[in-house]
């Protein structure tokens, strides 16, 4: 997670979203549907265009359209250090 927050802000990830149309190897004229979600740069998009070009070598349904979302999930603004927590019960 510290991780996660540290691309997003030091590198300007973006949670990315894409919805890939593929076709059933067994019958080709059905598509279905498979959402991929991951923290990725826009927009190059380099850990999406990796995960598609290992679909394209090593699974039998060839893809037919891809759909991509991108959006901030922590912009400057809206994180702040804290110096102390308080937790009430």
């Amino acid at each position: 997670m510290t991780h996660d927050i540290e691309l997003m802000l030091a590198k300007d990830y973006r949670l990315t979203t894409a919805e890939i149309l593929y076709r059933l190897p067994d019958y080709p004229a059905i598509l279905q549907t498979y959402v991929w979600q991951e923290l990725d740069l826009a927009p190059e998009f380099p850990t999406l265009k990796k995960f598609l070009t290992f679909w394209e070598r090593s699974l039998d349904g060839k893809l037919h359209s891809v759909k991509v979302a991108s959006c901030e999930l922590i912009k400057p603004s809206a994180f702040r250090h804290c110096r102390a927590e308080l937790i009430l019960h």
